[in-house]
C-alpha cells in the first residue's frame, strides 16, 4: 500500500520550474504573430492551422539552440504531415470510419517515427491531435491556402527557438541529437501497434457513440502510451481526464451565451475574444507541460475548443459535452490498452502499484520492454 500511497501523490506533485517561462515565450510568441495577423486579416477562422504549425515549437525547449533547431525540424514534419493528410481528408469528405482508419494508421507510423528521432514530447499526439481537428472542420479557403499558413507558422517558430544564435553565434559542425541509443526496431514497431489499438478502438467508440469529434477521442487515447512505464501512463490518463475536466468550467465561462460569461459580456467581440484568448491559454499551457500534464490540460483544452469554434462554430454547451465525452472515453481506452499490453520483463499491473498477489490480473499481450524516454 505504501507504493499506492506514493502515486497518489505523484499525481498532484508540481515537478521543479527549469526555465519554463521561456519557453512559454517561445511558444507563445510563435502562435502569437501568426495568430495576430490573421486576426488583422478578419480570417480567425483560420487561426487553427497556424495554431497547430506553431506547436513546433514546444520540442526541443531544454536543447542549445543548434539542436533544438534540429529537433524542431523533426516535430514539424508529424505536424505539417497531420495537416495535411487531415486537409486531404476534409477536401474530399472522408470522415467516420475513414478517419478513424486514416489515423490509427498514421498514429502507427507517427508512434515509429517519434520512437526513432526521440521526440519530446514523447509519441505523434500533437500530430494526431492536428489530422483529426483539419479533418473535422469544412475548408473555408484553398487547401493549400491552409497548408501555406501551418508550414509558415512552423517556419516562424523555428526561428523563435533558434534565437540563441543571435545571442552566441556558436555552430557546431557535425552536431547531432540522439547520441544515446535509441529503442530497438522491434520495441518501436510494438509500441506502434499499441497506438494503432488504442487510437483505433478509441475512434470505433466514438463513431458509434454518433459524436460529431470521434477523433477527440482518439487524440485522448493516445495521451497513456507516452508514459515511461505503468504508473507514469496512468498518471498521464487521469491527469488528461481531470485536467480536459477543469479545462471545460473555463471554457464554459468564456462561451456559454450567458450574461456573466466573457461572451455575454463582450457582445459582438467574440471572433477578437477567442483569438486573445488561445494565445493566452497556450502561453500557460506551456508553462505547465513538463511540470504537470493536468494543470498543462485546464489550458489547452480552452486552446482546442476556442480555435474549433472560431473555425467551424456549433452550439456551445454541445461541444464542450462532447469534448468532455470523447476525453473520457478515449483516455480510459488508452489506459486500459497500457494495462492489457504490457512490455516484455516488466512486472504485473498490481505489482507496479503495490498491491498484494489477489489483485494480480495475467497480460493480454506482453511487449518488449521500452527504453525510458
Amino acid at each position: 500500500m505504501k507504493r499506492v500511497a506514493e502515486q497518489v501523490r505523484a499525481l498532484h506533485r508540481l515537478e521543479p520550474a527549469s526555465n519554463d517561462h521561456l519557453a512559454a515565450l517561445r511558444v507563445a510568441a510563435g502562435v502569437a504573430i501568426p495568430s495576430l495577423l490573421l486576426l488583422a486579416a478578419g480570417r480567425t477562422d483560420l487561426i487553427m492551422y497556424a495554431v497547430f504549425g506553431a506547436l513546433t515549437g514546444m520540442y526541443g525547449r531544454a536543447e542549445p539552440h543548434q539542436l533544438r533547431l534540429i529537433h524542431q525540424a523533426q516535430a514539424a514534419l508529424v505536424l505539417l504531415g497531420g495537416v495535411t493528410v487531415g486537409v486531404v481528408l476534409s477536401v474530399n469528405h472522408l470522415h467516420s470510419w475513414w478517419l478513424v482508419a486514416v489515423e490509427a494508421v498514421l498514429a502507427g507510423l507517427g508512434s515509429a517515427y517519434s520512437d526513432r528521432v526521440r521526440l519530446q514530447p514523447n509519441g505523434p499526439f500533437f500530430g494526431i491531435l492536428a489530422l483529426g481537428a483539419c479533418a473535422s472542420v469544412p475548408m473555408a479557403v484553398p487547401w493549400y491556402t491552409a497548408l501555406l499558413i501551418a508550414a509558415g507558422s512552423a517556419a516562424f517558430s523555428m526561428v523563435i527557438g533558434f534565437g540563441g544564435w543571435f545571442r552566441r553565434r556558436t555552430w557546431q559542425p557535425g552536431a547531432t541529437r540522439n547520441r544515446q541509443a535509441g529503442p530497438g526496431r522491434r520495441e518501436m514497431l510494438t509500441h506502434a501497434a499499441r497506438y494503432v489499438l488504442a487510437v483505433g478502438a478509441a475512434g470505433t467508440l466514438g463513431v458509434l457513440s454518433g459524436s460529431g469529434h470521434p477523433h477527440w477521442a482518439m487524440a485522448a487515447a493516445a495521451v497513456p502510451l507516452a508514459g515511461a512505464d505503468l504508473p507514469s501512463s496512468v498518471r498521464r490518463g487521469i491527469h488528461r481526464i481531470v485536467g480536459t475536466f477543469v479545462g471545460l468550467a473555463v471554457t464554459a465561462v468564456v462561451i456559454l451565451p450567458e450574461p456573466w460569461t466573457l461572451t455575454g459580456l463582450f457582445p459582438g467581440q467574440q471572433a477578437i475574444l477567442l483569438a486573445v484568448l488561445v494565445i493566452l491559454f497556450q502561453f500557460t499551457t506551456e508553462l505547465f507541460m513538463a511540470r504537470h500534464y493536468g494543470f498543462a490540460m485546464v489550458s489547452f483544452t480552452p486552446v482546442i475548443l476556442l480555435m474549433t469554434q472560431l473555425a467551424a462554430p456549433i452550439e456551445p454547451a454541445l461541444l464542450i459535452l462532447e469534448r468532455g465525452v470523447e476525453t473520457l472515453v478515449g483516455a480510459l481506452v488508452g489506459i486500459l490498452v497500457v494495462i492489457a499490453v504490457r512490455r516484455s520483463g516488466t512486472r504485473s499491473s498490481a505489482a507496479l502499484l503495490g498491491l498484494g498477489p489477489l489483485f494480480r490480473l495475467p497480460p493480454l499481450f506482453r511487449l518488449p520492454r521500452r527504453s525510458r524516454h
